[in-house]
């Protein structure tokens, strides 16, 4: 498990913050730590992640930590992406239950961030999520529910060889169709077809 520590927990976030500011200025000195950095460059941009990772027991009790069980590393993500002329620089902080292996981690964080960034992809090109004028209430998070439980049915449908898109139009214009995609999930096609 490797969950991103967020702002929204403001106390845990800047002690585990201030905890590697003073370990950075200070140079680790005193302090098991495991570091891995690696680049990436293409499509005109240059990507380096530089991961830090030390176990729980190096830094202290944390802030509620009886609600983290099993929890065993605290890692730090430093994210600097070159574009054209434009610099970025992203921080972020990770609570993990694995050792602390800053590639492992590191892996780990990269896997879960492609994943995010291509359901996102689909979640908005395919389903135009990020413009959806849904008003307020439970209608947006239903919708949002709907759209990913739509994405894992069309991608578990393998008999159309196209992508998630095309098998979204082709299942609105087609009854059959779209009723076998449904059957992926609710083995219900066998007694509709004896009908």
């Amino acid at each position: 498990m490797v969950l991103v520590l967020k702002e929204n927990l403001p106390t845990l976030f800047e002690q585990v913050q201030h905890w590697f500011e003073t370990s950075e200025v200070n140079g680790f000195k005193g302090v098991e730590h495991s570091y891995d950095a690696r680049v990436e460059a293409g499509h005109h941009r240059r990507e380096k992640r530089q991961v830090w990772a030390v176990l729980l027991q190096q830094m202290g009790p944390l802030h509620k930590q009886s609600q983290w069980k099993g929890l065993k590393s605290i890692v730090k993500l430093v994210r600097t992406r070159h574009l054209w002329n434009k610099t970025t620089r992203e921080v972020m902080f990770y609570l993990s239950s694995l050792p602390p292996i800053a590639q492992q981690l590191g892996k780990a964080i990269r896997q879960h961030w492609s994943i995010e960034s291509q359901l996102h992809w689909v979640l908005d090109v395919t389903f135009g999520e990020d413009a959806s004028l849904i008003p307020t209430g439970h209608a947006p998070e239903n919708m949002a529910i709907l759209r990913r439980w739509s994405i894992n049915l069309l991608n578990q449908e393998t008999s159309f060889k196209k992508s998630t898109l095309q098998k979204l139009k082709w299942a609105s214009m087609d009854e059959v169709y779209m009723l076998k995609v449904l059957g992926v999930f609710i083995p219900l096609q066998s007694s509709l077809s004896e009908t």
